[in-house]
Order: structure tokens, then sequence, then C-alpha cells
């Protein structure tokens, strides 16, 4: 079972046992109804974090907050497993089955020349599952939440009528529809009539739905993320009113909008970086209680392995292949030695190293593991080397 398995029957186990005459009382009393506002909440600060990535911000707490979006799939899971309905192998077999379905252009049959078929209609291959499990076809439009935020809703529902051809031909006609709509906006606004401005207005967003579609930029989106920009300008102003001891709601519109200004400016001056760049290892520092048998060693071992010695004194000796450096400096061994890998491009290259060693009689204890795509040494100060073939 690969890693990603295992935990998750870990986590399943820990459900149940939570779930149990013997477990937590709080969640024995839950179900699906008093469970459903948990799920919203969970499935927000996903998206929270998402936007915080998206700014530059770090992976881990995104992380994280999958980790709790997934604990909810599992309790309903497990819930409906203590019911006789359905057990979380069953979602998972229920949504695996669906992708492949979905997509035969990638699961399916290959042409006589090994390449895949070409994809099959989305809304037909939807149209051919709702039939099978309600007896009817149904709508193009259906599988869009009613409960989803209305721009993102809106968003959906002129993608799927855009799959049997109901669409725009193109960006220019799409932001000549919102024109379109704008100015009758206008004319609902001089008329001041309340039910005409609701559906002119409502006609509006629905156009810039739809334009963003075509932006491939979701509207939902782009909303949550200008209400971040929002909020912290507006925090900037907050700040910079109490420094200047002025009191808020005494300050001029113009006063607020000046620093409204200066916080736009500071934003362009710094953008976030799209990514956060990993970190990369780039050196060890390894102590070694007798340092000269450990440069003897590696000052004969290094070449072999593509390092050379950059320098060397009476406290420490270094080696590196320009990109990463190890150092061996003067101090006491860790009691449990590590294990460093390092990946080699072929077996014929870990036999070649594995010859070169023997041949040269290092002095440290070389050992042959895996048949010929692995090979361990352990040098003076008993840290053990291994060089194989696929691992990273």
């Amino acid at each position: 079972m690969s890693a990603a398995g295992e935990q998750l029957e870990r986590l399943a186990g820990i459900v149940a046992r939570l779930r149990s005459a013997e477990g937590c009382p709080w969640d024995r009393e839950q179900d699906l109804r008093s469970l459903r506002p948990y799920l919203s909440e969970e499935a927000f600060e996903v998206l929270d974090e998402m936007d915080r990535v998206a700014e530059g911000g770090p992976w881990r707490p995104l992380c994280e907050e999958l980790g709790d979006l997934l604990f909810q799939i599992v309790f309903h899971a497990r819930l409906a497993e203590e019911l006789g309905e359905f057990t979380l192998a069953d979602v998972s077999a229920s949504i695996s089955d669906k992708l492949t379905q979905r997509h035969p252009h990638v699961f399916g049959e290959r042409q006589a020349d090994g390449t895949p078929q070409p994809m099959a209609d989305w809304a037909k291959l939807k149209a051919q599952e709702r039939k099978k499990k309600t007896g009817q076809e149904g709508s193009v439009l259906d599988g869009v939440p009613t409960r989803a935020p209305a721009l993102l809703r809106a968003e959906r529902l002129t993608e799927k009528a855009s799959r049997i051809g109901f669409d725009w031909p193109d960006l220019r006609h799409v932001r000549a529809k919102l024109q379109e709509e704008l100015g009758e906006l206008d004319e609902a606004i001089a008329s001041g009539n309340r039910d005409e401005l609701e559906h002119e207005l409502g006609d509006v967003l629905l156009a810039l739905a739809n334009l963003s579609r075509f932006l491939h930029t979701p509207a939902e989106d782009a909303l949550r993320m200008a209400i971040r920009r929002f909020t912290a300008r507006f925090q900037h102003i907050e700040s910079a009113l109490r420094a200047e001891g002025v009191p808020l709601g005494e300050a001029t519109l113009e006063h607020m909008e000046r620093h409204w200004q200066a916080a736009k400016t500071r934003e362009k001056a710094l953008p976030p970086p799209t990514r956060v760049p990993r970190a990369s290892l780039i050196a060890l520092r390894l102590p070694v209680a007798d340092l000269s048998a450990q440069r003897a060693f590696w000052d004969r071992v290094a070449p072999l392995l593509g390092w050379s010695a950059e320098r060397a004194g009476p406290e420490e000796a270094v080696y590196g292949d320009g990109l990463y450096r190890l150092t061996f400096v003067v101090g006491p061994a860790a009691p449990s030695p590590a294990v460093l890998t390092f990946a080699a491009p072929s077996a014929a290259a870990v036999q070649r190293l594995r010859a070169l060693l023997e041949g040269m009689s290092v002095g440290g204890t070389l050992e042959a593991e895996g048949g010929s795509s692995r090979l361990s040494f352990q040098d003076p100060s008993g840290l053990r080397w291994e060089y194989a073939v696929g691992d990273r």
C-alpha cells in the first residue's frame, strides 16, 4: 500500500474510534445535519489558504486545511457506513469510476497508431450518467449546487450552456453584451424603479460572470482577492489616521483618499511573489571525531563521486561539486550515524563505483545491496553512504 493509502486508512481508523462507544462524546453526537456548517467552514478555510499561497504565502497551512477538509469527508463516509449506506471505499470508487468514464481520451481504447481516441463530448457523457441514475437525461445545467455563491454559480451555468453551443463566438461579443447591460442599468437607475434596478443589476453581474469565464479568471476568485485588497487598504487608512491622532470618523474623504492611494502605491512598489521558492539543500555540516582519517578517506573517494576538495584546515575539510558542499568538522559524532543517499544515473554507474572502491582499498566497509542497483559503504566516522538507482 502507498504512503497515501496507509495514512488514509489511519485517518479512517481514527474517525471510527472517535465514533465508537469508547470515543469522543462530541463526535458520537454528530449527524449529517449538524456537520453541514463545519463542512462549509472548512471549505472556505481552504480557499483562504489558497489565496494566501497565490499571494506568495507558505504552502504548509494549506496542507493542514486540506487535512481538515478531508476529515469532514471521512467523517461523513463513516456516518453513512454506520447506517449501512456506503463506505469510504465506495466514495473513492465512485469518483474513480466517474473520472475514468469522463476521460475516455485518457483511459479508453487507443487508435491503431497508438494515440488516444478523440475526447468524447462532455455534455453527452453527463447526459448518459444522468439517464443511468434517474432514467432521464435532465438538463445540461444540472449539477451546479443551488447553494453555491451566486457569482460562481453564474459562471458555471454559462459554462455548461456553452457545451452545447449556446455561447458567444468570442470575447469581443461578450464585452459588447456587458456594455449593453450597463446601458440598460443606467436606464433603470434613471427610472428609480426598484424592481427594474434589481433586474438590470442582476443582468450586469451575470454578464460579468460570463466575461470572467472568457478571460479564464473566475469571478468568485477575482472578487475575493479584490475584497482582500480593499480590507488591507482600508486598514492602512485606519492605521495612518491613528498615527496622525485623527479619530476614526472625523477624517475627510479627501484625507482618507490620500492614504488609500498611498496603500495602492505601496502594493505596486512591492508586488507579492506568485510563488515562494522552495529552499534547496546546498550544504551538509557533519561532525567527526577523527578529522585526519576522514580527510584521508574522502580525498580518495570524493573524486569518484564527482566531488573535489575545496579547502582543508585543522578544524574542517570541505568537498563540493560546484552546487553542493560537504563539510566535515571536528566534533562529537552523532550517537546514531546518519545514512546519506545519492542518486545514481544507472546500475552500470553503481557497478563502476563499486569496482573503483574495491580496487582502491579505501578502507571503508563496502557492501552490495539490492543486486546491481545499490551500493553502501561506511567512512571512518561511521557515516553510512548509499549510491542507488532511482532514489531521490
